[in-house]
């Protein structure tokens, strides 16, 4: 799990259970992203909440939720500094 801390003091992560977030404080915790299957059967994962594009379609599920951590990674978490 990775953790960015900001010259502000603020901790973002994708979140996972390897700790507990409330160890740092009271954790706001809000959804970045869906990964949502196509009429086809596809998947799709869906940034739009935080200004992002739809990724995919992919043909399974695991891989659309690898391709929505790789972008949050790139984007959002290594981007945390304002």
């Amino acid at each position: 799990m990775e953790l960015v801390v900001t010259s502000q003091g603020i901790v973002r992560c994708l979140y996972g259970e390897q700790i507990v977030l409330s160890a740092l404080g009271t954790p706001l915790i809000e959804r970045a992203s869906r990964v949502e299957p196509t009429k086809e059967g596809a998947w799709c994962a869906d940034l739009a909440l935080i200004g992002g594009p739809t990724l995919g379609p992919y043909p399974m599920r695991s891989d659309a939720l690898a391709a929505e951590v790789a972008w949050l990674r790139a984007h959002w978490l290594e981007a945390a500094e304002p």
